[in-house]
């Protein structure tokens, strides 16, 4: 059930986030989450998009270093605690969560937390019998 992530290489300096989501806005694919670690000199740009081949090829045609990762996309309640709830069932269950970021569907009134773990399989089955739904690359289109 895992879902395409987008991490893009992004040079630190000004204009060249502006390029990268204009490109993908050109394709006429839509931005559901986001989330960018920087350095002083460069960052890693990591989304969650509504078509993320689409995305890839449009991002490539200008010459930027893109790749797509899979990640897990876990539904929750837009409430506070369940973000917490999440990541110490997945840890108390011994998931090595590598990072997450978060994001809230208004339409559906829920939030969801991206998940990129050490081991993409063992997480989804341990949420899974923790009772979570886990979002697909469909959910994600239709957001």
């Amino acid at each position: 059930m895992a879902i395409s992530q987008l991490s893009v290489f992004v040079e630190n300096s000004r204009g060249k986030l502006a390029a990268i989501t204009e490109l993908i806005a050109e394709s006429g694919v839509d931005i559901r989450a986001l989330s960018i670690g920087d350095s002083s000199d460069f960052g890693v740009l990591r989304m969650i998009v509504s078509e993320a081949p689409k995305a890839k090829a449009a991002l490539e045609a200008g010459h930027h270093l893109v790749s797509i990762t899979k990640v897990i996309g876990v539904e929750m309640p837009d409430v506070p605690g369940s973000m917490a709830k999440v990541i110490r069932d997945a840890s108390d269950a011994g998931v090595n969560i590598e990072y997450v970021y978060a994001f809230v569907a208004v339409s559906r009134r829920h939030a969801y937390l991206v998940i990129r773990a050490e081991d993409n399989a063992a997480a989804e089955k341990i949420l899974l019998e923790k009772g979570y739904t886990l979002a697909t690359e469909e959910d994600i289109a239709q957001l």
